[in-house]
């Protein structure tokens, strides 16, 4: 997979992260489209909730209780990454979220989404949010 972003930046950088911490979190981010299909699919509406089910080690039985665990792991999931994207900032947030969720360049967001700022500003504005999400995610 290729990046838009230069994976390493400076130390002296205040968004500074290690090189493979920030893949580890953009490839979490990358994810965001399945969970939201699994949480819509277990939402009851699907003849075959079962196989979105992550097959984990648990003591329960209950079909609906199993459906509900599930949900909720990828709710929480769902919420650290909006979460943060509405922290990296007010106005830009919703613009970061679909680039970071869909693995969007700056070029793409400006043209399909028409984002309000300029180069500089996004990639600065994209760096924090993945320093923000180091911080959320320990």
């Amino acid at each position: 997979m290729s990046t838009v972003i230069r994976p390493e930046l400076s130390e002296k950088n205040k968004y500074w992260l290690e090189k493979h911490r920030y893949y580890e979190l953009k490839h979490f981010c990358l994810q965001y489209p399945y969970w939201r299909k699994c949480y819509t699919v277990l939402s009851g509406c699907s003849r075959k909730p079962e196989l979105y089910l992550k097959v984990r080690k648990s003591s329960i039985s209950d079909p609906t209780a199993m459906i509900a665990e599930e949900r909720a792991y990828y709710s929480a999931r769902m919420n650290i990454v909006e979460r943060t994207a509405a922290k990296t900032d007010c106005e830009l947030g919703d613009y970061i979220l679909r680039a970071v969720t869909e693995g969007l360049s700056y070029e793409t967001v400006k043209l399909r989404l028409e984002i309000p700022c300029c180069r500089d500003t996004y990639y600065e504005l994209y760096r924090r949010f993945f320093w923000l999400l180091d911080k959320e995610r320990g």
